[in-house]
């Protein structure tokens, strides 16, 4: 199935649409438009990507941003990082450049706030919009199109995107001007390095102690401690198992931009500073690729 699940998709009309970046999600998520039926058009950074995806889904592919986003309505992104997303937007063949007046710029990264707000007003000034739109819900969120997105921008813009997004989420939700979307998703980041750490103490703790794991989870998740990350990484933690899933250097980077906003804006966060340095220790021990659920390794 291409790497993605089957799903019903809401009756939206066809819009033209491009796709930029396409790595562990934004292949599914641009295939998810185009199984929508919007005509898509890609640009991946390694072209070969590029090629696969249009021969899988029928679309057209681009060698360079400004060609993906011409005659585009929405244009679409997730790339790796702040500098990534500005490769992909600016100068000459960046998506800016390729774009009509009115144009949409929709953007999944997971970013800094400080370069959403940066190329807002950059789009503004060639009357394009842009919604800052980082995701939450993982690889296997995006190749079940049931992401959930947090967006930050002009609520006109994100009315027009909203219908569809829908392709790819089950939730896609303005939570303020630009910026908003890129700290919404930090609060969500500091929420999980908390979980993962508790659940990892807790299960070292508990295989410490002889209890068979598999049925404490089983008997705990029915109550108060229940979470996502228990209910999907518990007994895979117990097992010693992390080839799969939101790599140690991604939470790494994510966990960066929180406390550089932090420091900037006056909020503390010492478990989260801690829990980082746990991941530099997971980094040292060889785990840049595995899951983030590693973190029990240091425990062991």
């Amino acid at each position: 199935m291409n790497g993605i699940a089957q799903r019903t998709y809401e009756s939206t009309p066809p819009r033209r649409v491009a796709f930029i970046g396409l790595g562990v999600m934004g292949y599914p998520m641009a295939g998810h438009l185009a199984r929508a039926g919007h005509s898509v058009t890609v640009y991946n950074r390694s072209a070969g990507k590029a090629v696969a995806w249009s021969a899988a889904f029928g679309g057209a592919h681009k060698p360079t941003p400004r060609e993906a986003a011409q005659g585009a309505d929405i244009v679409f992104a997730c790339v790796g990082n702040d500098d990534d997303l500005r490769a992909v937007t600016l100068g000459a063949n960046g998506a800016f450049a390729g774009m009509a007046p009115g144009a949409i710029f929709v953007d999944h990264t997971t970013a800094s706030a400080d370069v959403a707000r940066e190329l807002y007003a950059a789009a503004k000034a060639l009357g394009l919009s842009f919604i800052d739109a980082p995701v939450s819900g993982g690889q296997a969120g995006a190749q079940n199109g049931a992401l959930t997105v947090m967006c930050g921008g002009d609520a006109g813009a994100f009315d027009t995107v909203a219908p569809v997004a829908t392709a790819f989420s089950r939730a896609f939700t303005r939570m303020g001007e630009s910026g908003a979307g890129q700290l919404t998703k930090m609060v969500n980041q500091v929420c999980i390095a908390g979980l993962v750490q508790g659940l990892s103490e807790a299960i070292a703790f508990g295989q410490k102690a002889g209890l068979d794991m598999h049925q404490v989870l089983d008997v705990i998740g029915k109550g108060a401690a229940q979470s996502w990350q228990l209910d999907n990484r518990g007994k895979t933690m117990v097992a010693d198992q992390f080839d799969f899933g939101f790599a140690v250097a991604w939470m790494r980077k994510d966990l960066g931009l929180v406390l550089h906003e932090a420091k900037r804006n006056g909020a503390r966060l010492p478990v989260t500073a801690l829990v980082d340095q746990f991941y530099a220790d997971v980094q040292a021990m060889g785990g840049q690729r595995m899951d983030t659920s590693s973190l029990i390794k240091r425990l062991r």
